[in-house]
């Protein structure tokens, strides 16, 4: 699978699994856990506490590309921030869910949600809102709204989510979040902020099957994967990268 590198300043693959119980909180479940994943990936060398609540292991985050995972009461999270290939993110997200089940004690009955989210990150100086706006188009409905007297777009962040199944178990849900604020269209001061596109897919409650973990991130990157590469990156992706280039 290749790198979607090419697309944006910068992309990621994150996974987040949230509980409906505590996870244990005992020392050496917790440091066996980061340890596993320390000997897959010997990179991922800082560990650290932050306010008591969260551990996270992670790679060196000055690097252009690194690994994390954390801890909290509730929630496993990870990422994997620019990856060489599709491949290497899912087998970094596969080792967590393999790995996480056995040493915190997991059952695929103990589960609100499992997110699969890729975000796309570009870096642009300018009113973002009004970028996204020319790029990907506003609904007839409220375009008529941009013609009234001295109009400018200080919000416009486009989202959409969708139930994949009958249950609406399965859904996947598309947000473009920009960081442009009123201060900065009144001083017309923008500053190098990045404009971000995330694609989410989420499988709500317990896990089906035997293999719930392994089975249920199969379904979320199968789903987001063909999000991106039909949809999402050719209609929104592109057109962004496109209309900054041109700035």
């Amino acid at each position: 699978m290749n790198s979607y590198s090419a697309y944006s300043d910068d992309y990621y693959v994150n996974l987040v699994l949230n509980t409906s119980l505590s996870l244990p909180s005992n020392r050496e479940t917790l440091l066996t856990f980061f340890e596993r994943l320390q000997k897959a990936y010997p990179r991922m060398s800082n560990f650290f506490a932050r306010e008591k609540v969260e551990l996270a292991l992670e790679e060196d985050r000055s690097s252009h590309s690194y690994r994390w995972c954390s801890l909290e009461a509730r929630r496993v999270s990870a990422g994997f921030l620019n990856p060489e290939s599709l491949a290497d993110a899912f087998a970094f997200h596969r080792l967590i869910l393999q790995t996480a089940p056995f040493h915190l004690s997991l059952s695929r009955l103990d589960c609100e949600a499992v997110d699969l989210l890729f975000g796309f990150d570009f870096q642009y100086r300018g009113n973002q809102n009004q970028l996204v706006a020319e790029a990907l188009g506003v609904s007839p409905a409220f375009e008529s709204l941009r013609d009234m007297p001295g109009a400018q777009l200080t919000r416009f962040e486009p989202s959409i989510a969708l139930a994949l199944d009958a249950d609406c178990r399965l859904q996947c849900r598309v947000h473009i979040e920009t960081r442009t604020t009123d201060e900065h269209i009144r001083a017309k001061d923008y500053p190098e902020e990045n404009l971000s596109v995330f694609l989410t897919t989420r499988h709500y409650g317990c896990l089906p099957g035997k293999d719930g973990f392994e089975q249920t991130f199969e379904l979320l990157a199968k789903t987001a994967q063909t999000a991106a590469e039909q949809f999402v990156i050719p209609n929104i992706v592109q057109p962004l990268a496109k209309a900054i280039s041109l700035r």
